[in-house]
């Protein structure tokens, strides 16, 4: 009799044997000992599906899951308000997913600091500090390292920095590291690092930062970079770059500049104002292929002055891994004025459709649309649609008369009007609809207006970049979805003091904001946010679950609230689990891949706004499951610094 069959029987005999004796659960049962997987790149793998073979913990024994070590950073920065000691600054997040290379855990702080750990025992093997600066990035992230090994390296046995870990700064360095020592490998740039600001015109450090993890291909890491959105049509050039992993030496660059058009600025640099890519760099190792996610080109609400500077915009582009140059590129939005560029990792699978299997690109978006393109070409492997959206931009704008819509997988945002208005009391709800109303609201890619207007899915999504995760053999996507209105709001330039979204050169600054009632409370109804299956061969939802409660966001009586906006995402495993925090909830969760049932569920000390990932480094050894529980700046959590693993009782 398995352990599942037969506990409930022990528990009722428990509980009958003597009066005022409690009914206690059984003692968990023996494992089984479970594969060794291990996750070397952000996503899992180098095309980025969230995807473990790890088979230990299963739908059966996972309610017995127990903590057994977190480790702590000390990298904590609390929100700073206008106190005269400098500008204000919000909290950081912690939003690393650490990679485990044999039996060593890597990852990054929110200020860059990087530690290696013991992937069993979390003891600290080495740290390093690159001194950032933590009053000088509003933004303060790092979602992960990278792991490059050379063809001799042998552990214990090979040279200093055969094994090398990568990753870019805040301040916009590309560090490598010995993975066995935490020392700089000094043949790398100047003392280990590159300065990656070169040929980048002037900016303010604020403005310019790397947040993502480098992608490895073959001897080459490539780095994209964050441009602070809604500043100035000048803003630093996007351009990604790829250097060589042992000397640092540039190998190739590729600017997203329209063809035709002059790549460079008069002094030299980057042509400014193109198209970043602040997101995850996926590769495809055996075609040679970079998969990368464009960004929008600056700022985000008004394109008029763009001249057809956008032509990479919200796109994904393939480039080749050899020289950087274009193979194919597939955009998403023509002329985005929404800020739905592409905010997650372009996932690399082996779609199977109708017994015949396709290489794809699964591209999740912001406007809760997935695109799948074949691997190799760009091309559309269901059909896109071209149809035509609102019209009527203000003055100096244009827009394009059609946007693509994928007809396969469904939109995972229907469409709202003042009719959806909701609210805890009559009068909230009347509110809402009240505020609803008096926004200009044509559906999906209403332009902005200067008298408001409705942007939704929001300008977070739909989903966001700890999407998606996949389950290769059910070929079932999981992602989170945004569920709420936004606004945005052109301002004519002589209003525009003290407006934090200047889009300088433009003329209008812009105002962007959740629609809310008078509580602050959005004006549609919950859920807000979900964790979503959908069948990506069938071209179905499966299922829709609330993510979180309002639990740790809202004051009691509030705390009934199923599915709250998060940040982060899903990992899956072989045996149907799907693990997840994200939302704003100090919760992570394991759901039942079949159903969407929450099976286990684990308090942490604040949200985990990241992605989970799982491993185990022996044979005879246990499943990790490690979490990164730290906030966001962007969320009412207290930040905080704890990486947690749980496993199965030994």
């Amino acid at each position: 009799m398995s352990p599942k069959e037969g506990w409930p029987a022990r528990v009722v005999i428990s509980c009958l044997v003597v009066l005022g004796v409690g009914c206690t659960e059984p003692p968990p049962p023996d494992f089984g000992a479970g594969s060794v997987a291990t996750w070397t790149a952000y996503g899992g793998t180098p095309g980025g599906t969230h995807y473990s073979s790890a088979d230990q913990i299963t739908r059966e024994n996972v309610r017995w899951l127990e903590p057994v070590w977190e480790h702590r950073s000390g990298d904590i920065r609390q929100p700073r308000g206008s106190d005269g000691e400098g500008p204000p600054l919000p909290a950081n997040g912690f939003q690393a997913t650490p990679i485990v290379i044999d039996e060593t855990l890597y990852y990054c702080s929110p200020f860059n600091k990087v530690f290696a750990l013991d992937a069993e025992t979390g003891e600290e093997k080495w740290r390093f500090d690159p001194e950032v600066d933590k009053t000088a990035h509003l933004l303060p992230n790092c979602r992960g390292v990278s792991s490059w090994r050379s063809d001799a390296y042998d552990p214990g046995v090979s040279g200093v920095c055969e094994h090398r870990i990568l990753m870019g700064t805040l301040d916009a360095r590309l560090i490598a590291l010995d993975a066995e020592t935490g020392k700089r490998c000094a043949d790398f740039g100047e003392n280990g690092e590159v300065d990656v600001t070169h040929r980048i015109s002037k900016h303010d450090p604020i403005e310019y930062s790397i947040t993502s993890p480098p992608a490895i291909l073959k001897d080459m890491a490539i780095t994209g970079s964050l441009v602070l959105d809604n500043q100035r049509t000048d803003a630093p050039s996007g351009v990604v770059r790829a250097y060589d992993v042992r000397s640092g030496e540039p190998r190739w660059a590729w600017n997203p500049i329209p063809p035709g058009m002059a790549p460079l600025n008069e002094d030299g640099s980057y042509l400014s104002g193109t198209t970043n890519v602040w997101s995850i760099i996926a590769v495809d190792e055996e075609r040679n292929l970079v998969f990368v996610p464009t960004g929008n080109t600056n700022p985000d609400y008004f394109g008029g002055h763009r001249d057809g500077l956008d032509y990479y915009s919200s796109s994904v582009v393939a480039l080749n891994g050899d020289t950087g140059e274009v193979v194919w590129h597939f955009q998403m939005v023509h002329h985005d004025l929404w800020d739905y560029d592409t905010p997650a990792q372009p996932t690399l699978m082996d779609l199977r459709i109708k017994g015949e299997t396709i290489p794809v690109v699964v591209q999740v978006t912001k406007m809760g649309m997935t695109f799948v393109l074949h691997r190799e070409t760009g091309e559309p492997v269901f059909p896109v649609e071209e149809r035509p959206v609102p019209q009527g931009p203000v003055a100096g704008e244009y827009l394009s008369p059609t946007q693509p819509f994928p007809s396969h997988i469904p939109h995972l945002l229907p469409p709202i009007t003042p009719d959806d208005a909701w609210g805890f009391t009559p009068f909230d709800e009347g509110a809402c609809r009240d505020t609803m109303a008096a926004l200009r609201d044509d559906g999906i890619y209403t332009p902005p207006s200067l008298g408001g207007s409705i942007l939704y899915p929001s300008n977070g999504g739909g989903n966001n970049w700890g999407s998606p995760a996949i389950h290769r053999g059910e070929q079932v996507m999981l992602v989170v979805t945004w569920r709420f209105p936004a606004t945005s709001k052109l301002i004519p330039r002589a209003e525009c003091e003290d407006v934090p979204q200047a889009q300088l050169g433009t003329p209008y600054c812009v105002d962007t904001g959740i629609v809310s009632s008078p509580i602050g409370v959005p004006c549609t109804a919950p859920p807000w946010g979900t964790l979503d299956a959908i069948d990506l061969e069938a071209g179905e939802i499966r299922w829709s679950v609330p993510l979180g409660t309002t639990r740790d966001m809202a004051p009691f009586p509030f705390w009934w609230i199923e599915g709250v906006p998060g940040i982060g995402g899903p990992s899956v495993t072989s045996t149907g689990l799907v693990f997840i925090g994200a939302a704003t909830e100090h919760v992570l969760r394991a759901h039942d891949l079949a159903n969407g049932e929450v099976l286990w569920k684990a308090d942490l000390p604040t949200s985990a706004n990241s992605v989970p990932m799982t491993y185990q480094v022996r044979p005879d050894g246990r499943q990790y499951v490690v979490v990164a529980a730290g906030g966001h700046w962007g969320a009412p959590n207290p930040p905080g610094d704890h990486l947690m693993a749980f496993a199965l009782p030994e």
